[in-house]
């Protein structure tokens, strides 16, 4: 994914209630769990074959490569507790929103004279839950970075730059250069 689908799912795993698997054998057993029992669809969604597979559930093998550590420790978060992960969207995009904190480059087109050139900002700012919804729902039909970076924008427009409305009406601000983001439910 790209910086703000990380972050959206970094905020999701924060809403975890219990610890993800720590050893190799306990995340295969869980990925097996999931796939119904079939070892063929764990080796497939983990680039190793079957055989490998069924070595980690018979505790053959205790150590993965670095990088089948990594793909194995990414598909297990991607599965873990689907339900609570769904309850936190919905009360983000139903009543409590999301936070977004920030540092980027924030440019502005705005009337002639204005003072308002382009430069790094960092921003703290809570967005309301319609932008949460928009963000999750296009998360949800796949939409690209760009996009997602698009409603947010619009988010920060909207509350922060443009205070709900009170100020700026037509302003438009551009967001890019995201040097890191963090989202929290």
């Amino acid at each position: 994914m790209g910086i703000i689908g990380d972050s959206l799912d970094r905020a999701e795993a924060e809403t975890f209630t219990r610890p993800v698997p720590a050893s190799p054998a306990a995340r295969v057993r869980f990925l097996v769990q999931r796939e119904k029992g079939s070892t063929r669809a764990v080796a497939r969604r983990l680039g190793v074959s079957q055989r490998t597979v069924e070595r980690y559930l018979k505790g053959q093998i205790r150590r993965p490569r670095p990088d089948l550590a990594a793909r194995l420790g990414e598909e297990v978060r991607k599965d873990w507790q689907p339900r609570v992960r769904e309850r936190a969207r919905k009360r983000a995009a139903a009543s409590t929103g999301i936070k977004v904190e920030t540092r980027a480059r924030f440019g502005f087109t705005a009337a002639a004279g204005s003072s308002d050139d382009g430069r790094i900002r960092r921003l703290t700012q809570a967005l309301p839950p319609a932008y949460a919804a928009r963000l999750f729902d296009a998360k949800a039909a796949g939409a690209s970075d760009e996009d997602l970076q698009a409603v947010i924008a619009e988010g920060l427009q909207d509350q922060y730059f443009q205070d709900g409305g009170r100020r700026a009406t037509g302003l438009q601000v551009q967001f890019t250069d995201i040097d890191y983001l963090d989202i929290q439910l």
